[in-house]
């Protein structure tokens, strides 16, 4: 994978979770190159299309229909399927070196490696580009081009779409099931990859002076980084990092003023993962 500039930002909503030596934490997950970059959007967007699309009012529905317009434009890269299908292929050719592993379930390494096996089966089942199934549906089509237009998608402007907001809720669900359906098999591909990710690395326990941390990397280069921290510090992480050196700035959570360096000793869970 190659490496994206040195600075990094969190790219999305943090995670919270419970901990029983911090309590309540936040997870912040910051991509140290493009393909992951991609993955985590794509994550982000999977999840919030399936959230709204569980709901049943026609707001939400609405709400659905434009991540659903996101989703498609990043799925639509032209390498993203290649890239699964490789890291898929790799990944499973050294879980296949661990099978006279006495240490490794048996079971268990079968079953992750039937699940690579049906995930790279379906990917190469996808024909073109993923998404065109969307891109050549002409109404959903229009109700994105209006959409670009602020307040472009009222009701005199696309009745039609108004008249699908008034169907039942099970009615637009079942819409949904077939717009999304060719897109799943990209979601469960990349949902195997970045939990492998996730799995890899080491947690250190690690203390920035002064809001600030800095660390030589030796050539090191991960491919993520997660930050854990007690969810009361009013503090957000800011990252920049390449293979020679790790910086974290810790700043405070205001969110109206600006950046300011939060002046204090933060104690922090740093992982670095790399496949």
């Amino acid at each position: 994978m190659t490496p994206c500039p040195a600075q990094y930002i969190v790219y999305a909503q943090p995670i919270h979770f419970l901990r029983p030596r911090l309590g309540i934490v936040i997870t912040y997950e910051f991509p140290l190159n493009e393909r992951v970059r991609t993955m985590l959007r794509l994550e982000d967007l999977y999840s919030r299309v399936g959230h709204f699309i569980e709901r049943d009012t026609g707001n939400d529905h609405h709400a659905a229909i434009d991540v659903l317009f996101e989703l498609i434009e990043v799925a639509g890269r032209a390498d993203l399927k290649a890239d699964l299908l490789q890291e898929l292929d790799r990944q499973k050719r050294m879980l296949i070196g661990l099978q006279d592993n006495p240490d490794v379930s048996a079971d268990a390494l079968g079953a992750v490696l039937e699940k690579i096996e049906r995930c790279s089966e379906s990917l190469l089942a996808i024909t073109g580009k993923v998404g065109q199934h969307l891109r050549e549906n002409e109404w959903l089509m229009s109700i994105k081009q209006r959409a670009s237009i602020p307040g472009g998608t009222c009701e005199f402007d696309l009745p039609s779409y108004h008249y699908w907001q008034q169907q039942n809720p099970a009615t637009r669900r079942h819409y949904f099931n077939d717009w999304m359906e060719p897109l799943q098999p990209i979601r469960r591909a990349m949902s195997i990859v970045l939990k492998l990710l996730r799995e890899s690395g080491k947690e250190h326990r690690l203390t920035a002076q002064h809001g600030n941390f800095q660390q030589m990397q030796g050539g090191r280069m991960a491919q993520m980084l997660r930050i854990t921290l007690d969810d009361e510090l009013p503090c957000i992480p800011e990252i920049s990092a390449n293979k020679y050196a790790l910086s974290i700035r810790f700043i405070c959570a205001d969110f109206a003023a600006k950046t300011t360096l939060f002046d204090h000793d933060v104690e922090f869970d740093l992982i670095f993962c790399s496949l």
